[in-house]
């Protein structure tokens, strides 16, 4: 689909102007004005709902296999991508000024990505061999591994799922959004 991208810089505080307030109540980024279908949306689950429906891709028509993407999705939105947001902030930013809150998220993290581990055995992605919004939602959050004291040797399937994903074109032209920026490679797997 054809697109036009608004960069927000977030550092500069932009979320919070009154332009992108009236798109994104919540002032956080990622945000979405379709002027076709008169919809402007918020948060990055509702997005791909949307954006799945609307192109008829991503979502499996096999209504088990639909909500096996659902359930996933959720599991993404609920557990992975907060524990993972968390883990980021005490083991990157702000190691040290918490030694609790360190050792809770790490011990979550790994955690979740044992259950992703166990999700991708045998699976080419999340659920099954079928590319949907549950890879897309979970994928950028592995992409930051090594900010979560990860090391994706100690989880082989999403090793493997991460590098397949990696490697899709589109996938590619999307992380490199708004500012040029290769996919982050694992180091095992450039090694």
């Amino acid at each position: 689909m054809p697109y036009e991208v608004h960069p927000v810089n977030i550092n500069k505080g932009e979320q919070f102007s009154e332009a992108f307030t009236a798109i994104s109540p919540n002032q956080k980024i990622p945000a979405i004005v379709d002027h076709e279908a008169g919809i402007q949306l918020m948060e990055s689950g509702a997005i791909l709902l949307y954006l799945a429906e609307k192109t008829r891709r991503l979502l499996p028509a096999d209504k088990q296999k639909y909500w096996e993407t659902i359930q996933w999705l959720m599991w993404q939105k609920g557990g992975f991508g907060p524990t993972l947001g968390h883990a980021l902030h005490y083991l990157k930013f702000n190691r040290g000024k918490s030694v609790y809150s360190e050792e809770r998220h790490e011990k979550e993290t790994h955690r979740l990505y044992g259950v992703l581990d166990r999700q991708l055995a045998g699976n080419r992605f999340i659920v099954g061999d079928e590319y949907t919004i549950a890879d897309i939602a979970s994928w950028p959050w592995v992409a930051r591994h090594e900010f979560q004291t990860v090391n994706l040797d100690d989880y082989p399937n999403v090793l493997a799922w991460y590098l397949r994903i990696a490697e899709r074109p589109a996938v590619k032209a999307g992380w490199s959004v708004p500012l040029p920026d290769p996919v982050p490679m694992p180091k095992s797997a450039t090694a």
